[in-house]
C-alpha cells in the first residue's frame, strides 16, 4: 500500500490507497479509508421478508408472471433460491461465499440465516443476515381451471356398428392421461383431463386444449384404425374480443376387430381379421389365404359376424384325408366331421382350434392376431 497523503475525514488516519477508487464512487466515498469505508456500507442487501406464492393444490410457484411446477416436497430449496434472487450484492465487492441455515418456523414460515464473506476495497469483510420467507397458499391458474370443469376440446370415442369394446374406452383413458403427462413434461401446464364420461354408444373425454384433443384422436386411429373428424362452436369471446371456440372430435373405430371372425358376402368363406387400419386384412380359414378387403370397402366390407377367436375350441385331430381335407371330433356332438384343411394347419398336431361357421366347423390359427380382443 502507499501513502496519498490524505486523511480520513471520518476517522482522522492517514489514508493508505490499497487500490483506486472506482469510477462511480462519490467525492466523499474515494476519501474514506478502507475500514471506515467497509463500515459505512453493508456487503449485502437484503429485503426485509421474502413472499413465496404456493399452490395449495398441484404445489407450482408463482415466479415472475407464470406458475411453474417445481416437484418439491417441502419448499426450503425454493425459499433459498428466493432469497438468493431478492439479495443485493456490493458492486465493489470481490470473492462473495455465503452459507445458508434455514430453520422452519411453521408450516408457512421458514427463516433464512445468511452468512457472507467478501473482500471491499481490499478489506476481509462478514456479514449476517436473517430473512424470513413467509409461503403463501392459493390456487394456481390451471387448479382453478380444473376445478371449474374448464375445457376445450371433446373427444368421442364411437365405433360403426358396435359400440367400442372395453379395451378400446380403457386405452381412450390411458392415451388421454399419457398425452397430458408427455406435455406437461415439456413444461406445458395448460394439458390436463377435465372429465370422462360413460355415454350411450361410447365414452366423451373433455380436454384442455384443442392440441390435446386432436393428439389423443389421431393416437386413437394409428392404434385401432377407423378415421376421426372435427368441427368448431364458438362459444365465447375472450377479454380482446377475439372470439374462443370448442372443437369437438369425433373418433369412429372400425366396425371389426382383429381377433374377430367374420364371413364376407364374397362366398370364399369366413376370414379372420387380423387388421383393420385403413384397409381389413385377414386369413381365410378354409384356405389359409390372406385376404384383403376391396379398396372401395376399406375396413369396413358388408360381413356376418360369427365370434371371436377366442370363442374357438380345442378338439382332436382324428386324421389328415388330403391337402384339402382334414377329420376332426365334433365338440357339440362328438362325432368325426370332414372339414377344409387350412395351409396353416400342422398336420402332426394332436388337438386343432375349431369354431362354428354358418357351413360346419372351421379350423382357426395356433396363435391369436396381434392386438386380438
Amino acid at each position: 500500500m502507499s501513502r496519498s497523503g490524505e486523511f480520513c475525514p471520518r476517522c482522522g488516519d492517514p489514508i493508505e490507497r490499497s487500490v483506486e477508487s472506482p469510477d462511480w464512487e462519490t467525492d466523499r466515498d474515494s476519501s474514506l479509508c478502507d475500514a471506515c469505508y467497509a463500515e459505512e456500507y453493508d456487503l449485502i442487501d437484503a429485503p426485509d421478508r421474502v413472499e413465496i406464492r404456493v399452490c395449495s393444490q398441484c404445489g407450482a410457484v408463482h415466479r415472475g408472471n407464470r406458475w411453474v411446477d417445481v416437484g418439491a416436497e417441502d419448499y426450503t430449496d425454493v425459499a433459498i433460491e428466493a432469497v438468493t434472487e431478492a439479495l443485493s450484492v456490493h458492486v465493489a465487492a470481490e470473492s462473495i461465499s455465503w452459507q445458508v441455515s434455514p430453520e422452519q418456523v411453521d408450516q408457512t414460515t421458514i427463516r433464512m440465516h445468511c452468512q457472507f464473506s467478501g473482500v471491499l476495497r481490499g478489506t476481509p469483510v462478514t456479514e449476517e443476515v436473517t430473512v424470513p420467507v413467509k409461503i403463501g397458499r392459493e390456487t394456481c391458474t390451471r387448479c382453478g381451471r380444473i376445478a371449474g370443469g374448464s375445457y376445450a376440446s371433446v373427444v368421442q370415442v364411437r365405433a360403426r356398428d358396435r359400440e367400442p369394446d372395453t379395451d378400446e374406452t380403457d386405452r381412450a383413458r390411458e392415451i388421454a392421461h399419457e398425452r397430458v403427462a408427455a406435455l406437461k413434461a415439456k413444461g406445458d401446464r395448460e394439458a390436463f383431463v377435465s372429465e370422462i364420461n360413460e355415454v350411450a354408444g361410447g365414452l366423451d373425454l373433455r380436454l384442455s386444449t384443442n392440441r390435446l384433443g386432436e393428439q389423443v384422436a389421431r393416437q386413437l386411429v394409428e392404434e385401432f384404425g377407423g378415421e376421426y373428424s372435427d368441427h368448431e362452436t364458438l362459444v365465447t369471446e375472450d377479454s380482446d374480443g377475439n372470439e374462443v371456440y370448442r372443437v369437438t372430435y369425433a373418433v369412429y373405430l372400425p366396425p371389426y376387430r382383429p381377433g374377430e371372425v367374420i364371413d364376407p358376402e364374397d362366398e370364399e368363406g369366413p376370414v379372420l381379421v387380423e387388421s383393420s387400419r385403413g384397409q381389413l386384412r385377414g386369413t381365410r380359414l378354409r384356405s389359409g389365404d390372406t385376404y384383403t378387403a376391396a379398396f372401395e370397402d376399406g375396413d369396413a366390407p358388408d360381413a356376418e359376424r360369427l365370434g371371436w377367436y377366442d370363442d374357438g375350441e380345442e378338439t382332436p385331430l382324428v386324421a389328415v384325408v388330403d391337402e384339402h381335407a382334414v377329420q376332426v371330433l365334433d365338440p357339440d356332438i362328438y362325432e368325426t366331421e370332414t372339414i377344409a384343411r387350412p395351409s396353416y394347419l400342422d398336420s402332426d398336431a394332436e388337438t386343432v382350434r375349431v369354431l362354428r361357421g354358418n357351413d360346419g366347423l372351421v379350423v382357426l390359427p395356433g396363435t391369436a392376431p396381434a392386438n386380438a380382443r
